[in-house]
């Protein structure tokens, strides 16, 4: 049995740690994004923060909103390094996104920016509900419970 080999496109660009913690996400989207050259090239050498940003359904589009790219030093034409970006998604899909905020509440976070194994760049959404502080103290005392069981099974296992 051979291992499938690594896709040299695929590279992970920037994480949103905090998003599972803050946040208890019931599903996930995944979407493209609208990029300018001097954007693309700045993602290439890894130079972005999505971990204060989120997306919003305006006038019938998906924007994702106060993502940080770094601004390309080469570039001829620069952009804005916190301009609204327009996410791309399907129609039914965008539906779906609508109903979810404005009718359930949730709020659409951010999880990870990456390029796909044809390398193109994605964002992957989470459709999330936010969590209230004693239930991320909750979640981390059952995550470390669960640790801690592990940890015990395999020293006596």
């Amino acid at each position: 049995m051979t291992k499938p080999k690594e896709n040299p496109n695929y590279k992970v660009i920037a994480e949103n740690r905090r998003a599972r913690r803050d946040y208890a996400i019931e599903s996930d989207i995944e979407c493209g994004i609208l990029l300018m050259g001097s954007e693309v090239k700045s993602l290439r050498t890894g130079q972005s923060n999505i971990a204060e940003s989120y997306a919003a359904v305006e006038s019938g589009e998906l924007w994702l909103v106060n993502a940080y790219i770094a601004p390309y030093e080469q570039a001829m034409f620069g952009h804005e390094d916190r301009r609204r970006r327009k996410l791309l998604v399907s129609r039914k899909e965008l539906s779906d996104l609508w109903n979810a905020t404005q009718r359930k509440g949730m709020t659409l976070v951010p999880l990870v920016m990456y390029f796909n194994h044809k390398g193109i760049a994605k964002i992957k959404l989470g459709v999330a509900r936010g969590r209230k502080q004693h239930d991320k103290r909750e979640v981390e005392a059952r995550r470390d419970w669960n640790r801690q069981k592990q940890r015990l099974l395999k020293e006596h296992g």
